[in-house]
């Protein structure tokens, strides 16, 4: 791994450190692209999946739920 000197506080830091472990001085632009790059690339397909079973599951619900209504009228 590569390392640089902190531009602040001159200690050690990897240059794919996002900030300097010591003073906190970000190492790098922090954008939105930068962040959905890192965290949200793999956890796209899980959190859609996550939410449309829900809104099955909330659908189906209701429909029973309903169905149960009208025949006990």
């Amino acid at each position: 791994m590569e390392k640089k000197k902190c531009p602040q506080c001159k200690n050690l830091i990897l240059k794919t450190s996002p900030t300097c472990l010591y003073c906190g001085r970000p190492n790098k632009f922090i954008t939105k692209k930068y962040v959905n790059k890192k965290w949200n690339e793999d956890n796209n397909e899980n959190v859609f999946d996550y939410i449309f079973i829900n809104k099955y599951f909330l659908f189906i619900l209701l429909l029973i739920i309903t169905i149960v209504i009208i025949k006990l009228n």
